[in-house]
């Protein structure tokens, strides 16, 4: 059952690194029949700080009812909702192709250069092209590739930073203060 008042919105969870929190924040979306598109965790900004970027299609009250609960972890610092118009981001994948396919087909050298991707490594039986850009460029790139021996593709979740300020460091900074009274 499709619903049109479903919205993608990228939530950025600022966390300590404790084991388990990716499978108590996952939970959460579980509970309320929500797909994670994409997610991707790493370090922040800020030292001893990670983030987890999740994608998700949900309504905007469905959204904010899900921050609050993740908000409500103990390691979580913070937790941000925004829509694509908001942030800046991007997918990096993968291709690995046959060798044959670079010296035989001329053609494969031209889909590469056009769709700005690179070479990243050549040996005798493939070659990985890297490509980073938009989910559609990703995927127009794998097409193009397909008829070329496509041996193996992978693509990260998405990775992003808001257009605004997010203010973690002046949530942190209120957290020690507050902790240190």
């Amino acid at each position: 059952m499709k619903n049109n008042n479903l919205t993608k919105y990228t939530v950025s969870i600022y966390t300590e690194n404790n084991i388990g929190l990716l499978n108590r924040i996952s939970a959460i979306f579980l509970k309320r029949h929500v797909n994670i598109e994409s997610i991707t965790s790493s370090q922040s900004e800020i030292e001893n700080i990670y983030r987890f970027v999740v994608v998700v299609k949900v309504s905007k009250i469905k959204i904010e009812n899900i921050i609050k609960q993740i908000e409500k972890q103990v390691e979580v610092i913070a937790a941000f909702f925004h829509t694509d118009k908001e942030i800046v981001h991007l997918e990096t994948a993968l291709y690995k192709v046959k060798s044959s396919s670079l010296f035989d087909e001329k053609h494969i050298q031209k889909i590469i250069k056009n769709s700005n991707a690179n070479i990243v490594t050549v040996s005798p039986n493939y070659f990985v092209i890297e490509k980073t850009g938009w989910r559609n460029e990703t995927e127009d790139l794998y097409k193009s590739l397909e008829p070329y021996g496509l041996l193996q593709f992978v693509r990260s979740g998405r990775i992003s930073v808001s257009k605004e300020p997010m203010n973690i460091t002046n949530i942190l900074n209120r957290n020690n203060n507050q902790s240190n009274e």
